[in-house]
């Protein structure tokens, strides 16, 4: 029987992966679920599995710290774990699955790209169910960690805030809080899970000072924060439309931007 850990903020994310693999892969059992780093390093610690899911973007601790953490507890151990990467970002992940030492699995979830990670999990806790020596994918893991970390994660250069005017207060708005930004000729609407808030700052400037990484420009008035997508919906002539977390409307995506979305 083999064993794994999912770990995401998002708990919907959660239960579809969840749901996926147990349509896919149903012998794997899923053992404990985490909703951030810190937890996903504890729970790993309790239950040794044999592969965890770690979502990249995550509070108290990110994936790849995460990832660090349990890559020693192998090494000191003795223990072989397959570490899966949760992300939105193709090219990143592309390149750390080249490196050989990590899979991935793309957000919003596809079968097809889930089976080649299920075969390729397989196939890698096969090979280091023969062997009595650390898994290699474990003894290399730091150095593509270190590269990636250094690629992915948000640089401070880039814009933590966001400042809004409401009432007689100025209201202090981390940017990872932020579903999308939407402007008109005038204003720009910051939307949020609990309401919104208008700015004077255009979209050209806010494309400027945002992590590409995080946030995508999908039409020459919206941008959009990559961890609030949770699907998308093709239309005809190449037409996208975002189907977001936890919300009802929907985004489109201009035919400009659409190469964005040609991987999920």
């Amino acid at each position: 029987m083999q064993t794994a850990i999912i770990c995401d903020d998002e708990p919907l994310l959660r239960d579809q992966l969840k749901s996926r693999l147990a349509k896919l892969w149903p012998e794997l059992v899923i053992c404990a679920e985490a909703a951030n780093g810190a937890e996903a390093v504890s729970l790993f610690t309790s239950h040794l599995p044999d592969v965890i899911f770690l979502d990249i973007h995550m509070p108290l601790l990110n994936g790849l710290e995460a990832a660090r953490q349990i890559s020693d507890i192998c090494k000191a151990g003795n223990n072989r774990c397959q570490i899966n990467f949760i992300t939105a970002f193709d090219q990143y992940a592309v390149e750390a699955f080249e490196h050989g030492a990590i899979d991935y699995v793309l957000k919003p979830f596809n079968n097809d790209r889930l089976m080649e990670t299920i075969a390729r999990l397989k196939d890698r806790l096969l090979h280091a169910g023969s062997s009595q020596q650390i898994d290699p994918s474990i003894q290399t893991l730091d150095g593509v960690l270190k590269k990636l970390m250094d690629q992915l994660l948000p640089s401070s250069s880039f814009l933590q805030w966001i400042k809004a005017s409401v009432g007689q207060t100025v209201r202090l708005i981390p940017v990872e809080d932020v579903l999308y930004f939407q402007s008109d000729e005038k204003y720009t609407c910051v939307v949020l899970a609990d309401g919104e808030v208008l700015i004077r700052k255009s979209i050209k400037e806010l494309v400027a000072e945002l992590d590409p990484n995080r946030f995508w420009q999908i039409h020459r008035s919206t941008i959009v924060n990559t961890r609030a997508i949770a699907g998308v919906v093709r239309g005809l002539r190449d037409q996208a439309d975002l189907k977001l977390n936890g919300r009802n409307e929907t985004l489109t995506v201009s035919r400009n931007y659409t190469h964005l979305f040609k991987q999920m």
